[in-house]
């Protein structure tokens, strides 16, 4: 088949899927056509394909994209139009991907439902009553609903891992830099990374191989050698026996608080990987507590700053804003260009960061910031008989009902528990499917240290072939259309 043939096929599954999922804010018809044609072009002159030769990809509305409107589900960007493409969107169509649209998001990632989002409505291809989970819950869901083989996330607290959760899809947030943020429109700049979401590792690898390496557009890019990380999965035929031998797994100590569905479904998974070969260890994080309200204060307060920029003056839409002074204006602009919930958490920030109360918030975060990292790298210290990948649910329920985020936020906010401490250390954590509570996907989270992303793959890989509960079908929403 040609490229053409390919696009062609996805657009009519996307148009079959939309607006009942509502997972795309846009579909660039037009721009993915020209893009196969281009690329058949180029194959039939005899180019070598690329490793994503003619694959569809749905990109996160936070991602900057040429030619294509990016508003981060805001009304402050409606409109907007990037003029280049966000590094690891370029390495994509570099690769040969087509781009086929935005995937809709919570407003600027500031949500775990995106139900924050300004621009669309996303439900969950499992049940149209939930939510997809957040911020990227647009992409997961693009892949949930089989609408798309592949999209691009960002996860700043588990934006990536927990809607891969909810949804039944995989999930990779990779090492802090390893993929660079350059055209990713920023919330918090120290936690912020950009991954693949996909249907299966294999697929999710495939893709990290391609956007991770060095950049010298973003000074916080990691300078290490680019990895083949499909390369570095074990083959299915070395499956059969015990492929983690040799690989400790410690299990994390989450306390109560788990759904009694999800607590289950984990104990599976736990049991499963060490049937696979591995030794399975129990671990608690005495910083685990603290690790939430930390991650929000530094994240708020990074936010904060972030957003400033967005002031209908110097970026951003001013809309029908009129006022007599600049910061009427400006008020005016902000008032009306952004939603509740990221009003709440640019209050929250610049109050951590004002006179008198830094101090007692920011930098006493930080600190929390450096005790969680330090306990999660002794954790993963293999030379120092740490364990190779650690082991936790990626979200504490299953998905929930549209709307329970805005009838009490301290709840959107708790979900992301278990998955924040990973990006306070900067570590690499793949979710993937591990069993269902009341119909609804439950995902297990695989933790690595830093740079051992490979492992975390690999682990992963080896859990989803021989597990029959990690393979959960087809959504029931996406079989139905």
């Amino acid at each position: 088949m040609s490229a053409a043939d390919v696009t062609e096929q996805w657009l009519a599954r996307i148009a079959q899927c939309e607006p009942a999922v509502g997972a795309f804010v846009s579909v660039d018809a037009d721009g993915a056509r020209a893009a196969a044609s281009a690329l058949d072009a180029a194959l039939d002159a005899g180019a070598p394909p690329g490793p994503l030769a003619g694959v569809p990809v749905a990109v996160k509305d936070t991602l900057a994209t040429a030619g294509l409107r990016t508003t981060a589900g805001s009304k402050a960007l409606r409109g907007h139009v990037p003029a280049y493409d966000a590094v690891a969107v370029a390495r994509l169509r570099a690769a040969g991907a087509i781009v086929v649209g935005k995937a809709n998001c919570d407003e600027f990632a500031m949500g775990s439902t995106t139900e924050t989002s300004a621009t669309a409505r996303t439900v969950n291809p499992w049940d149209a009553a939930r939510a997809p989970g957040g911020s990227s819950g647009g992409s997961a869901a693009a892949v949930a609903a089989r609408a798309t083989p592949a999209a691009l996330g960002s996860d700043t607290g588990g934006s990536i891992r927990q809607p891969a959760s909810y949804c039944g899809v995989v999930g990779v947030k990779p090492t802090y830099g390893l993929v660079p943020r350059a055209g990713l429109l920023a919330y918090a700049s120290s936690l912020d990374c950009v991954g693949p979401l996909a249907a299966t590792v294999r697929d999710a690898a495939a893709l990290l191989t391609v956007i991770a390496g060095p950049c010298v557009e973003d000074a916080t890019a990691s300078a290490r050698a680019r990895v083949d990380y499909l390369a570095a999965l074990p083959p299915t035929d070395a499956l059969d026996t015990r492929p983690l031998a040799g690989v400790t797994a410690a299990v994390l100590d989450t306390g109560a608080g788990l759904a009694p569905g999800v607590a289950a479904a984990f104990e599976g998974a736990v049991a499963h990987v060490e049937a696979l070969g591995a030794r399975v260890t129990r671990v608690a994080l005495p910083s685990l507590a603290a690790a939430l309200p930390a991650y929000y204060v530094i994240a708020l307060s990074e936010a904060s700053s972030n957003l400033a920029r967005y002031d209908g003056v110097r970026y951003g839409s001013r809309g029908e804003a009129e006022a007599e002074s600049a910061a009427a204006l400006i008020s005016a602009a902000r008032a009306a260009g952004l939603g509740p919930e990221v009003k709440r958490r640019i209050l929250m920030g610049t109050y951590a960061l004002s006179a008198g109360y830094v101090d007692a918030y920011y930098t006493r975060a930080q600190r929390v910031r450096a005790m969680v990292a330090a306990e999660l790298a002794a954790a993963l210290d293999v030379a120092a008989g740490g364990a190779t990948v650690l082991l936790a649910p990626a979200a504490p329920s299953a998905a929930p009902l549209l709307g329970a985020a805005e009838a009490d936020p301290l709840a959107m906010y708790l979900s992301d528990v278990l998955t924040v401490p990973v990006n306070l250390g900067g570590l690499p954590g793949v979710c993937v499917p591990c069993g269902a509570d009341g119909g609804m996907p439950v995902g297990l989270q695989i933790v690595a240290g830093a740079h051992r992303d490979a492992d975390a793959l690999r682990v992963a890989h080896a859990f989803e072939v021989t597990a029959d509960f990690a393979r959960l079908g087809r959504a029931p929403l996406a079989a139905t259309l």
